[in-house]
């Protein structure tokens, strides 16, 4: 059976080739995630206009997951606030379509800060609060997570790992559209100059 799913993953991974890229998009991709990640520096952990984005789905998941139970409904925000941009990113990789998977995982690693700075909070609680439910009954997220884990103390130190992971990530996806980018403008290229 291992033999069989290798040999089909194989198969697919050969068979289907990435989507060039222009080197004019190319370009134009990079100065657009070298600009946001310059934006996301300035702000230093501060609320991204993204982010207003990103509370919407954050929010959406808590009603989501709330029909399975309030442990699940507590945690659904973060989840389905980083399910969305993964779902997508897992598509756009399946389609081989190259900036579009490289915007999915840039933002699905994005959302890693926006967790962060709410996780960061845990314990001050000084962030405004918003609720898709009841306005009498706001509970922050982060601060019950970690109590009930009893890790309450350490909401910083986790916050700081994660924002670190969430700024790999997006490096690391603007670095692999760089990669993958350039590989196809000089393939591309290379074709039409042995079609002439």
């Amino acid at each position: 059976m291992g033999e069989y799913l290798q040999n089909v993953f194989a198969q697919y991974w050969q068979a289907q080739d990435w989507r060039p890229t222009s080197r004019y998009s190319l370009a134009a991709w990079l100065v657009f995630y070298a600009g946001f990640l310059v934006y996301a520096f300035s702000k230093h952990g501060a609320f991204l206009f993204i982010d207003l984005a990103n509370l919407v789905v954050h929010e959406g998941g808590h009603l989501l997951f709330g029909w399975f139970g309030p442990a699940l409904g507590l945690c659904g925000g973060t989840i389905l606030q980083w399910l969305v941009p993964l779902l997508l990113a897992a598509y756009f990789f399946s389609q081989r379509q190259t900036t579009a998977f490289a915007f999915c995982s840039f933002f699905f690693f994005e959302n890693w800060l926006y967790t962060a700075t709410y996780m960061a909070d845990a314990r001050a609680m000084v962030l405004p609060l918003v609720t898709a439910g009841d306005s009498d009954f706001v509970e922050h997220d982060w601060h019950a997570i970690f109590s009930s884990l009893a890790v309450l103390p350490q909401d910083t130190k986790i916050a700081a790992v994660v924002r670190f992971l969430g700024w790999c990530g997006m490096l690391a996806a603007v670095a692999w559209l760089a990669r993958k980018g350039s590989r196809s403008t000089i393939e591309a290229s290379e074709i039409r100059d042995h079609v002439r």
